[in-house]
């Protein structure tokens, strides 16, 4: 029996535990957008004259996502945002190329971020337009979600330079953007969040799977430390508050306070864009401790038909934005907790809302969603492919 098999055997039996599990109910006050949410995602919802867009499978969701995001280069194009390129979309491009099986779309993509977005030290450059990067600093979720791409498509293409590129993609995040605490070791958002802590912290940003993997293909224990870390960490966000928080700060003793921003001199504190990740990142682990955690997040978003994209930390709507991120997320906590109807029936509002309300963002991430969730071609514990 292998790991993985192991694995999903596990997660079965998560599902029941996670239906008991206790919720937090901190409720914050209102608050606007965070500085890192997306200028211009789904809002609103499809007037009553509007078609409702046909179901569709995770792999034409990731084959519609390429066709109208990704230029013919290889370059994933935010054209609802200025017609910008950020390394978090190459690295989403990579992943839904690697899950829908489109090995030409994935080296395109990945030749195009290797030419353009890859720094000396081997990180990735945040942002570019107009034919340059403007903004050089990485992005650690963009680099571990492209390091996780690359060893994927070694594995599903064939091609050995690929796994080897995505471990030494993933050594440069360990080396510069992981800091170690009492309870474990943690990404960090970035190189400019280095330091003695405490720690600006974006609880999104752990990707559990994507730790396993790459510790599988690299060999390196500090994948491993990574892993445990984040979900004590996240373990910590939500015994405090029923939502995370976009973003946060790690104490040395592990303790994490909720910020209104990266730098926690901005904005107002806040469930949307950014922490609506979370649930997605940690339904899809083989370890069922943190598929637990995905789940406790579903009884507080199921509380909305409706659901809107900024949440305070209690639950509480402060805003009116409609996103497919919201019902994917909320598709995530369901299937995590055994709610497979629930799940399966947000994933497809998730798509119809990205199909007649398009967004990079949105659209992306109902992509991302239908093959974490329900799929099984990037190799993790889908919840609900465990439930088949």
């Amino acid at each position: 029996m292998t790991r993985r098999t192991k694995a999903l055997l596990a997660v079965v039996v998560v599902v029941a535990v996670a239906l008991t599990a206790g919720v937090a109910w901190l409720v914050v006050g209102p608050s606007g957008p965070s500085s890192d949410e997306p200028a211009a995602d789904a809002t609103g919802t499809p007037g009553a004259g509007t078609p409702t867009p046909q179901a569709r499978t995770a792999t034409e969701i990731g084959e519609g996502f390429l066709d109208d995001w990704v230029d013919d280069d290889g370059r994933v194009v935010r054209r609802d945002q200025g017609d910008d390129t950020v390394s978090e979309g190459q690295a989403y491009g990579m992943l839904v190329a690697v899950g829908v099986g489109d090995e030409q779309r994935f080296d395109a993509i990945w030749r195009w971020t290797r030419e353009n977005l890859v720094r000396e030290d081997g990180l990735l450059a945040w942002r570019w337009a107009d034919g340059a990067v403007v903004d050089d600093m990485p992005a650690s979720d963009a680099d571990v979600d492209a390091a996780r791409a690359l060893v994927l498509a070694g594995e599903a293409f064939g091609d050995p330079s690929l796994t080897e590129q995505g471990v030494d993609l993933g050594g440069a995040v360990l080396d510069e953007m992981t800091a170690v605490t009492d309870v474990g070791r943690i990404l960090l958002p970035g190189p400019w969040a280095a330091g003695d802590g405490p720690w600006s912290y974006n609880p999104s940003y752990a990707s559990p799977a994507s730790f396993a993997q790459l510790a599988e293909a690299s060999g390196d224990p500090r994948w491993s430390e990574l892993e445990a870390g984040s979900r004590a960490v996240t373990t910590a966000v939500l015994d405090a508050t029923a939502l995370p928080s976009d973003w946060a700060q790690v104490r040395r003793g592990g303790s994490v306070v909720p910020l209104p921003g990266a730098d926690g001199t901005s904005g107002t504190v806040q469930y949307s864009y950014d922490a609506a990740r979370l649930a997605l990142r940690y339904a899809e682990s083989c370890t069922p401790d943190d598929v637990a955690l995905a789940a406790r997040l579903a009884p507080v978003l199921q509380r909305y038909d409706d659901l809107p994209m900024q949440l305070d930390l209690g639950g509480q709507s402060i805003g009116a934005d409609q996103s497919p991120l919201a019902y994917a997320a909320r598709a995530a906590a369901e299937a995590s907790a055994g709610q497979h109807d629930e799940a399966s029936a947000d994933l497809r509002r998730a798509d119809a809302l990205a199909q007649s309300t398009p967004t990079y963002y949105g659209t992306a991430w109902a992509a991302l969603a239908a093959l974490q969730v329900e799929a099984s071609a990037l190799g993790a514990c889908s919840p609900l492919e465990v439930a088949r």
